[in-house]
């Protein structure tokens, strides 16, 4: 099966994160917000090897599902790994990363709601 269209490929991502027992997952539709990408998933992992190895079975599972992988940034130090996919990036962090850039609130809806009112 060759993937299609983002919601396909958003449903390989979580269901790949699963398999690999990512944790605290985050779905966003920016659709509306940006002409980057469709949806960011962000998760966090227990350690930079686990984080790795999240990252590497999102891509070897979208590789073998025709999606083509755009690139990663951040695979060395492994504290903040960014996987684009086009349709779906994929942000996977260490947890205490994770709570100092605060990416749900940066990328949330209100966040551009409340901007836009000020």
């Amino acid at each position: 099966m060759t993937i299609h269209n983002s919601h396909e490929t958003l449903d390989l991502v979580k269901s790949a994160l699963e398999d690999m027992k990512s944790q605290d997952l985050l779905e966003l539709n920016v659709k509306d917000i940006t002409i980057v990408t469709d949806y960011m998933v962000i998760v966090s992992g227990t350690s930079t090897q686990h984080l790795r190895s999240i990252v590497n079975h999102v891509h070897t599972q979208a590789k073998q599902k025709g999606v083509e992988v755009l690139g990663s940034e951040g695979v060395e130090s492994a504290e903040w790994i960014l996987l684009d996919l086009g349709d779906v990036i994929v942000h996977a962090m260490l947890p205490e990363i994770r709570e100092r850039y605060e990416l749900e609130k940066l990328w949330s809806v209100e966040a551009f709601s409340e901007a836009a009112c000020a």
